[in-house]
């Protein structure tokens, strides 16, 4: 996958990050993948439990060429040294048309001889992307957050879709096996929508997003994206049914969040 130089490995003889500019906590580079070292760090990742302000202090770390993510690393799996991480296995996401792809899954998600019902139309964001990001990781990590034990993580990537594949990660392999594939669709989701990747597990993935839908028809459209990005959210969620889903997962929602069996 191309990327920009990696930054990282200076961490390792300055652990804090002053020459990149940096006040970085006590972190750990990692490289663990599922086939042993990768050849230089895929991720930076705080050694401490996160909380809300965390994001914002590394919003520096973007000069850098460095992203912030938040990890679960509480929910049974570990953190991301066991995720069975698979960085050789990746394309480059720029390679793929987002809406090639999103055709291709609907035709082997969807119900059978239900047309693909094309992209939804780009919304007018309200409010900006990396505002609404770093609000977001605040909320997952408050007192009653949803996390058992998040972590801030920081990543090589051009761009805020890209972040899964830059680590190579799998946790959609049921689904797709190349996660440049699913950043293909979040870059376009980014375009249009002005999603974020903001959190991380071993299995799912939370985006925020400025621009959301604001009416049904809009919410649909965006809800069948959901359907073929990921089929396990709406037939195995607690709204099976497309329309169910639009009305209470996307319409108006500033998170959209994504789980693969």
């Amino acid at each position: 996958m191309a990327t920009l130089p990696n930054p990282l490995p200076a961490l390792a003889a300055d652990p804090s990050g002053g020459s990149l500019g940096l006040r970085l906590p006590a972190g750990t580079l990692l490289d663990t993948t599922d086939e042993g070292p990768w050849h230089e760090p895929l991720l930076w990742c705080a050694d401490s439990r996160a909380l809300p302000g965390g994001w914002a202090a590394l919003e520096p770390a973007r000069r850098a060429g460095l992203l912030p993510v938040v990890l679960e690393t509480g929910d049974g799996h570990g953190g991301p040294d066991r995720w069975e991480l698979m960085p050789g296995e990746m394309s480059y996401p720029g390679d793929h048309d987002a809406q090639e792809v999103l055709a291709e899954y609907w035709e082997e998600h969807a119900a059978q001889d239900e047309a693909w019902p094309a992209p939804a139309g780009p919304l007018d964001q309200g409010r900006d992307p990396e505002v609404l990001a770093a609000d977001v990781a605040d909320t997952l990590l408050g007192d009653g957050g949803p996390f058992k034990e998040p972590r801030l993580a920081l990543v090589p990537a051009r761009r805020s879709a890209d972040l899964p594949t830059a680590i190579g990660w799998t946790g959609p392999v049921n689904h797709e096996g190349d996660t440049a594939r699913l950043s293909a669709v979040l870059r376009s989701w980014e375009d249009r929508f002005g999603i974020r990747v903001t959190a991380l597990g071993f299995d799912h993935l939370l985006v925020s997003v400025a621009a959301p839908p604001t009416t049904p028809a809009a919410a649909e459209a965006v809800a069948a994206e959901h359907l073929a990005f990921c089929p396990d959210n709406i037939r195995q969620g607690a709204h099976p049914a497309l329309r169910a889903y639009a009305e209470h997962q996307v319409l108006n929602r500033r998170t959209w969040q994504f789980w693969w069996d």
